[in-house]
């Protein structure tokens, strides 16, 4: 395990060749009751901005859509990829992955019915592309709301994906935080990841191929800690952190060593 100074060094040694993605939410983000409250820590902006232009990629690898982080992320030069990559915003430019589109008039239905089938839980709909389902609020409803979702999945023929204290139904394609990534920081040396939830397994799993099959020479996967986080994410990573904070005072270290 390395201690956040040696996180550092591995990210500055080749600034030119290093790519930093991250998390948002339970990662630049505390985590929160209701879904459209979670805004970054203020640091995070001005630490985002420091890097960016100073690292080869600088960029947020998210379940929230790319609209709602370019809006609560607005830094020049970030690159932005939402719903787990299944859609990703490059200067400005938002772009979806063509294999969901069949399925977004699903989605909606889902969406629809899991509305008028379950009042009290918030259900956020992603962009149209994805919906979740969160029992957060409602805890005595988690045996309730997965079975909803689980009707809706078969019946729609959409997949699930279980986050914290919540579950997202989404297009039947093999895209994820892991896949993503492969993408994002192809062409680099050094490439780095930050997260705290269940989704971010896939992320940190990538990260650690790209490296066995020397796509990378260098991966370096930071954990954040939370009380929710998934028992399996210490030994999925290089270097764990506090939190947001934790995560954010490790980017300035970053910043300030550039």
């Amino acid at each position: 395990m390395l201690d956040v100074a040696a996180t550092i060094d591995a990210l500055i040694e080749r600034p030119s060749e290093t790519v930093l993605l991250a998390d948002y939410d339970g990662s630049l983000s505390p985590i929160v009751d209701r879904p459209d409250h979670a805004v970054p820590l203020p640091a995070a902006i001005d630490v985002l901005a420091a890097l960016v232009g100073r690292l080869g990629r600088v960029g947020i690898v998210s379940g929230r859509p790319v609209e709602f982080l370019a809006a609560h992320l607005p830094v020049d030069g970030l690159v932005l990829v939402g719903l787990y990559g299944m859609e990703s915003m490059i200067g400005g430019e938002r772009r979806i992955d063509p294999r969901v589109v069949p399925f977004l008039d699903a989605v909606a239905q889902a969406a629809d019915e899991a509305d008028a089938r379950l009042p009290g839980i918030i259900v956020e709909r992603k962009a149209g592309v994805s919906v979740t389902l969160h029992w957060r609020l409602a805890p005595e409803q988690e045996q309730e709301v997965l079975g909803v979702a689980a009707d809706l999945a078969a019946r729609y023929g959409l997949s699930e994906l279980r986050t914290r204290l919540a579950i997202e139904l989404r297009p039947p394609v093999a895209i994820d935080k892991g896949t993503a990534i492969d993408v994002f920081v192809t062409g680099f040396s050094v490439a780095s990841y930050a997260g705290d939830d269940t989704g971010d397994l896939a992320a940190f799993a990538a990260l650690a191929r790209a490296q066995a099959d020397r796509r990378l020479a260098r991966a370096v996967r930071i954990g954040v800690r939370s009380p929710e986080m998934p028992p399996a994410l210490p030994d999925s990573v290089d270097c764990l952190v506090d939190g947001p904070d934790g995560l954010v005072d490790l980017l300035a270290g970053v910043a300030r060593a550039l």
